[in-house]
């Protein structure tokens, strides 16, 4: 018998949620299938199936649950033959032909569109209960053409054919109170993680004023010859990774009483289109070029559109830079994010006077000079841009 276990998905979380199970309980499952999904502060994963077998559920949706903890197990199938998959199927694909001739034919709304001749889907229990809640018949599911159903595949389905809203991204089960409303998952994920830095990380804060006149200059030419759109963030992205060889406390990281100091500059930037806070990463960003970080940042805010992270592309910064891309935004103090020890707040220039860069940093490891001596040392890089 095979244990389904939580594996590790980042290093902020101590906890995640388990929101959905993907294959019901008793199901067959083949290694590698995709079997739950469980929600860290910065996306929903896909856990896949550890081997084939018959899945048997040890936590329900809506609990939390640990890296490490086993929340199913899959017994060998030869000792639970899969009756309820084919049970499910055989119910679904109605009854024998024999019986269709002595009751009649199917009912015309099953005949219509030439549906009666699609193949037989297998939907997953969540999927079933939001299809039967959205009023999405067995004939538009069919016509995905998929073996296996799943709740998101339901989720498409609905926005393609404007059914009513989803509820995607709630927490499940999860209903809000008499004349509130439900946070989205992404904005249920920002909560956990504030809540965590105001109670874990002693943060102080720094501001310096800085010309960016050079800068955005500089972003301009780039914008021209690498054919990407490049601005201050791609800039910052690149002037603040150079810093890391002479401030390497600044992309550290505290366990105890020990600095974890990183061997490479890992910048996440914060991406807010209004529907939740996204911090996607440009991994070892020293060694990428402008041409390189530009690319990354364009592919992450169209992901952002449409919530499509990976947990791989969301999880690993070990520096934060934050944008505020308002020209009536003249100062913002940024969250230092747990498993960092520095944010970076970015603020736009307003009619060509200089703009207030701030730096929140963790005071356990970075003093007050330390932060002015690194504060000025991006100050002198960006305003010598040109």
């Amino acid at each position: 018998m095979a244990e389904q276990r939580v594996p590790k998905l980042n290093n902020n979380d101590t906890e995640y949620l388990l929101t959905e199970w993907l294959v019901a309980d008793g199901e067959p499952v083949g290694a590698g299938e995709p079997v739950v999904v469980v929600e860290t502060s910065k996306a929903a994963e896909e856990l896949e199936a550890e081997a084939s077998g018959v899945l048997r559920h040890l936590v329900k949706a809506g609990d939390w649950c640990h890296p490490g903890d086993t929340v199913a197990t899959i017994e060998p199938p030869a000792e639970h033959p899969a009756a309820p998959a084919a049970a499910q199927a055989a119910a679904r694909s109605g009854p024998p032909a024999d019986e269709q001739d002595a009751q009649g034919a199917p009912p015309a709304d099953e005949q219509a569109d030439g549906q009666a001749d699609l193949p037989r889907s297998l939907v997953t229990q969540p999927a079933q209960a939001l299809a039967d809640e959205l009023g999405i018949t067995a004939g538009q599911i069919d016509a995905l053409g998929l073996a296996v159903v799943r709740r998101p595949d339901i989720e498409a389905l609905a926005a393609a054919t404007g059914s009513t809203d989803t509820g995607a991204g709630t927490a499940a089960g999860a209903t809000a109170a008499p004349g509130g409303v439900l946070l989205s998952r992404v904005q249920r994920g920002v909560a956990r993680a504030v809540e965590l830095s105001h109670r874990t990380i002693p943060a102080a804060y720094t501001v310096v004023r800085m010309d960016l006149g050079p800068a955005v200059a500089h972003a301009r030419s780039l914008t021209r010859s690498v054919r990407r759109p490049v601005g201050l963030a791609e800039i910052f992205v690149q002037q603040v990774a150079a810093l890391h060889r002479g401030f390497p406390r600044f992309f550290a990281a505290i366990d105890g009483s020990t600095a974890l100091l990183a061997d490479a500059p890992h910048i996440g930037v914060t991406v807010d289109l209004g529907e939740g806070l996204y911090v996607p990463c440009v991994h070892d960003a020293a060694n990428r070029t402008i041409r390189e970080i530009a690319t990354e940042l364009m592919r992450y805010r169209l992901a952002a559109t449409s919530g499509t992270f990976r947990e791989s592309e969301l999880g690993g910064a070990n520096f934060v830079i934050t944008l505020h891309t308002d020209a009536d935004v003249v100062l913002a103090v940024p969250l230092v994010f747990p498993g960092t020890v520095c944010a970076l707040a970015v603020t736009s220039p307003s009619d060509g006077s200089p703009a207030n860069i701030g730096l929140a940093y963790d005071h356990r490891l970075i003093n007050g000079r330390d932060a002015v001596l690194f504060l000025h040392a991006l100050k002198n890089s960006v305003e010598g841009l040109g």
